[in-house]
């Protein structure tokens, strides 16, 4: 196994590089499916390298091929940005009023592009192959679902995949993860409630789309609290309602939009079907009708407990010993690598680009947010040591 201390003086010798890149990046963002740009680039570092890669609409896939057969590992960095206005007043601010890099996806796939490069210099060591994914639309329509379906995991077969992103309340020099969930799931939940439009003088005329809706919001709001255990990790979230036209006339029609987020499937599930029977329910006893229309959005994303041991054992060589903060409750954000844990064993981790001394703890999806770019030569260490890790794994 190559020597800890080695590899990380290999990444901090592209310190310069890997900042040249991010800030490129950083100034021209992209938003998810339109990020031609930051492909192209992608796609001339990798040909600077000697890398083979293919690339369909903004995703490319590039792939390392040891000197000897083995496992192969894939490595994901997301690369599209937000439509927000960048307010960080850095020298490398986004040149693209409206539209900033304010996730850390330039910083993603700096890191992938500089483990790339370290991959590639180091070829003839490498028992096994080291796929680069840079994927499009994290933020958006779920880009990684797209890659899966297109094949990206196969030719060669991946064994393993690892992927991280950026945290500003960690300090560089640190990571965080879990075992099990990291992420939560999110479901769109869309609802109609119908009834019968008439009069304000007249109610008995008419059934009132409002007021079973008022009942169904209230009702759906117990379904965490006493279809789901106080253990699990759930949260139901009506975000818009909708009815009615002036103020004298009963509503004919009311539509909810809402999510829900959990951690395990089976509670989603039945969450689901008791939402289901309750909208429908509720309206008919009302003289109304209602309707529930699912739609599956990001899966949970659940590391894989092994995996995870390896990512822990690279921060113990390349960060130093305690260098890991162990997430006690998984996020109920979402994160589309989860289709690539679902797909393979995996492990996702935070890394750590805080710096308090320096101003730098501006959360992320903030106009003010930034990041240590010392950060830039531990992420690549860390993505190389652990993937040479699983590449060695009996």
């Amino acid at each position: 196994m190559t020597d800890a201390l080695e590899l990380l003086a290999d990444a901090r010798r592209m310190s310069a590089w890997l900042v040249e890149i991010r800030r490129s990046i950083h100034m021209y963002p992209e938003l998810g499916l339109e990020e031609t740009v930051t492909a192209d680039l992608i796609e001339a570092r990798l040909t600077g390298m000697g890398v083979e890669h293919a690339r369909a609409g903004t995703a490319v896939v590039g792939l390392v091929s040891g000197a000897r057969q083995g496992k192969t590992v894939a490595l994901r960095a997301d690369i599209d940005a937000l439509p927000m206005l960048e307010a960080t007043g850095v020298e490398y601010a986004s040149k693209r009023a409206g539209l900033m890099h304010a996730c850390g996806h330039d910083a993603h796939a700096t890191i992938l592009l500089g483990a790339a490069r370290w991959f590639a210099e180091h070829r003839a060591e490498i028992a096994g192959n080291v796929k680069l994914l840079f994927q499009p639309a994290e933020e958006t329509v779920g880009g990684a679902e797209t890659m899966i379906a297109g094949g990206c995991m196969e030719n060669p077969h991946v064994d393993y995949v690892l992927g991280l992103h950026v945290m500003p309340y960690l300090p560089v020099g640190r990571i965080e993860t879990r075992k099990g969930a990291l992420n939560g799931s999110s479901t769109l939940i869309d609802i109609v409630i119908r009834g019968k439009s008439c009069h304000a003088a007249y109610p008995e005329t008419g059934v009132d789309a409002i007021m079973i809706a008022g009942q169904v919001v209230t009702a759906l709001q117990s379904l965490v609290s006493r279809y789901a255990s106080p253990l699990d990790a759930a949260v139901l979230t009506i975000g818009t309602i909708e009815g009615g036209t002036v103020r004298n006339i009963v509503a004919d029609e009311v539509r909810m939009k809402a999510t829900l987020r959990t951690t395990d499937d089976s509670v989603r599930d039945k969450l689901l079907d008791r939402a289901k029977a309750l909208v429908e329910g509720l309206a008919s006893s009302f003289g109304g009708s209602g309707a529930v229309d699912i739609g599956y959005g990001y899966k949970a994303l659940v590391n894989d407990p092994e995996v995870v041991d390896v990512v822990a054992a690279a921060a113990d060589e390349i960060l130093g010993p305690g260098s890991v903060a162990w997430k006690e409750k998984p996020s109920m954000g979402v994160e589309d690598f989860s289709f690539f844990c679902g797909a393979r064993a995996g492990a996702f981790y935070h890394l750590g680009c805080g710096n308090e001394a320096r101003g730098i703890v501006s959360p992320l999806h903030s106009a003010g947010f930034d990041i240590d770019e010392a950060c830039l030569p531990l992420g690549v260490a860390m993505q190389v040591a652990a993937t040479l890790r699983l590449l060695e794994k009996a």
